[in-house]
């Protein structure tokens, strides 16, 4: 039987990594599980956009998450590069914002929360980014930043080792044993056994077949998603257009994403109309693409849910299950502030951000309108 830590967390994506990370941080003992290599599933896919925000006067639980994200990304950023020697690519390079007519009123939300953004003409946004046929009304969001999913996947990863977390991959958790209303330990793919205090399920899209047998099936599920990576001449600021996003790497590469695929279930890999809606989109968008060199494309698998809201929180009937899971499209945004909830969580400190909303028993609902879509 493997050793004993105070949390064995189930996933190596971005929530689980950086929960990992926190714990550790907090004097936690930690031990990581993963069915694949570290980190290489949605979060790595993503394309790493984070929304400004202010936590303390968002509206929703959700964007009180992404505000935790907004401040405490560029203290953390340098705290990895300090500890590991990886730059995780945290810029904040500023994003343009186009809102169609069901978003009216979004532009509200951000002035409450006390978000910097301007409304352009069009005209005013094409003397900024060399844009072409776009629809939506443009707004200027100059807090909006980025990171690079791989090169923070690699500094978390590196992070967590330095902070004394036992970091396991190919290495699956098959099932649940219980005593009672405990869980005694989990059973891995290899047939060992492995007992915690705690456990903490972050498993993304995989979460789902290891929530039932606890006896809850929120409905966590894979959504397909395909990105392109181009190299050329581009813009200088994310573009968001809908579930569409263009941005501009800074070392003379592209991400063009994305699509959004529930139909294709666990299937991660990219398609040739995938990809050529991804290329059309982006010349339409910003013309001067269409010169631009298709370097790669890939896909990932987004852990959706029923009303968009991840679970977060304790397992109800569990004394010592927790979840962290179906973060859709924003789970780097959202990574530091769901990190900090379980550390909070686990640690016997009051929540920040009251977790009712990420109940895995809660009725899923039309929820608040968010500040951002991706």
């Amino acid at each position: 039987m493997a050793s004993h830590p105070d949390v064995t967390i189930i996933g190596s994506g971005i929530i689980g990594l950086t929960s990992a990370y926190f714990l550790a941080k907090a004097g936690v003992s930690v031990a990581v599980y993963d069915r694949g290599d570290l980190g290489r599933e949605a979060s790595w896919a993503g394309a790493g956009i984070i929304p400004p925000g202010n936590p303390d006067r968002a509206a929703t639980p959700a964007d009180k998450l992404r505000g935790l994200g907004s401040l405490r990304f560029p203290e953390l950023s340098a705290e990895l590069r300090d500890l590991t020697g990886i730059d995780n690519g945290y810029r904040r390079c500023g994003g343009i914002e186009f809102l169609a007519h069901e978003d009216e009123g979004v532009p509200d939300v951000w002035r409450a929360e006390g978000i910097s953004f301007e409304r352009l003409s069009l005209s005013a946004a094409k003397r900024l980014e060399p844009l072409g046929d776009v629809q939506g009304e443009p707004h200027l969001l100059p807090g909006c930043a980025q990171v690079r999913n791989p090169w923070h996947l690699r500094a978390l990863i590196a992070a967590c080792e330095k902070s004394g977390v036992r970091l396991h991959r190919d290495t699956g958790v098959e099932a649940w044993e219980f005593k009672g209303d405990r869980v005694s330990a989990v059973r891995l793919a290899n047939g060992d056994r492995v007992t915690a205090n705690r456990y903490l399920l972050a498993a993304g899209a995989w979460s789902e077949s290891l929530l039932r047998p606890l006896g809850h099936s929120p409905h966590v599920h894979p959504v397909r998603g395909q990105i392109a990576l181009l190299k050329g001449r581009s813009c200088s600021r994310v573009l968001m257009l809908g579930k569409r996003y263009i941005v501009p790497r800074g070392d003379g590469l592209t991400l063009i994403g994305s699509t959004e695929e529930p139909e294709a279930g666990f299937e991660k890999v990219t398609t040739p109309e995938g990809v050529s809606e991804l290329l059309a989109f982006a010349r339409k968008t910003v013309p001067v693409l269409a010169d631009a060199v298709l370097e790669t494309s890939w896909a990932g698998l987004r852990p959706g849910s029923p009303d968009g809201l991840p679970f977060i929180g304790s397992v109800p009937g569990w004394g010592d299950v927790f979840v962290a899971a179906g973060h859709f499209r924003a789970g780097v945004q959202l990574s530091l502030g769901t990190a900090q909830a379980i550390t909070e969580l686990l640690t016997g400190v009051p929540t920040y951000v009251d977790l009712d909303a990420f109940a895995v028993d809660r009725k899923p609902q039309a929820s608040a309108k968010s500040a951002f879509r991706s």
